[in-house]
């Protein structure tokens, strides 16, 4: 399905082509790329968990986005609210407002199920565009601090490592889709 088309830009589902043409490419990058995150993503898309999207930008596969309709893990988990995982805009393509748009589509699904949507973003400087870029659209912590693995982390935790793990989960309300 397309979600959004400019004709220099178009947002649809992911396909599994997409799959080893974003982990190449994520790979040539220099990030810590595996075609098994796609597949999973593709197949929880058909089991109907989540809407896994690509932006084409020039025809080419340059960003992706999921939004699963109940959160997975962490501090909303449970809680019935859709969640955006695993975003990203290849660095080539980035300052182009791919990610911007397929944040938008994102938001758009998620709220035809709820009025908020949640993420958790990497705090590591890794992150720091898609940081801003939360900030920006209007997301806001959701209080329980610093989680590391799927866990709070106490204060003066000793165990914990910068690394992609160590997250900070953001809510944003929605404007719903399904007239609710």
């Amino acid at each position: 399905m397309v979600y959004y088309n400019d004709n220099e830009l178009i947002i649809r589902n992911m396909e599994e082509a997409d799959a080893r043409i974003l982990t190449d490419e994520e790979m040539a990058q220099g990030w810590h790329a595996d075609i098994f995150k796609y597949l999973t993503r593709l197949q929880d898309q058909s089991a109907g968990k989540c809407v896994s999207l690509t932006a084409i930008y020039q025809g080419q596969p340059a960003g992706y986005v999921n939004v699963y309709i109940t959160g997975l893990s962490g501090a909303f988990s449970g809680k019935g609210l859709p969640e955006i995982v695993d975003f990203a805009v290849l660095e080539k393509y980035r300052r182009k407002g791919i990610g911007w748009k397929l944040m938008d589509v994102a938001e758009q699904i998620a709220g035809q199920y709820a009025d908020t949507v949640w993420l958790g973003v990497g705090l590591h400087s890794g992150y720091g565009s898609a940081q801003r870029m939360y900030a920006k659209r209007g997301y806001i912590p959701d209080g329980t601090g610093v989680w590391y693995r799927n866990k709070p982390c106490s204060q003066y935790e000793t165990e914990i490592a910068n690394d992609d793990n160590l997250v900070l989960f953001l809510s944003k309300k929605l404007e719903r889709q399904d007239g609710n």
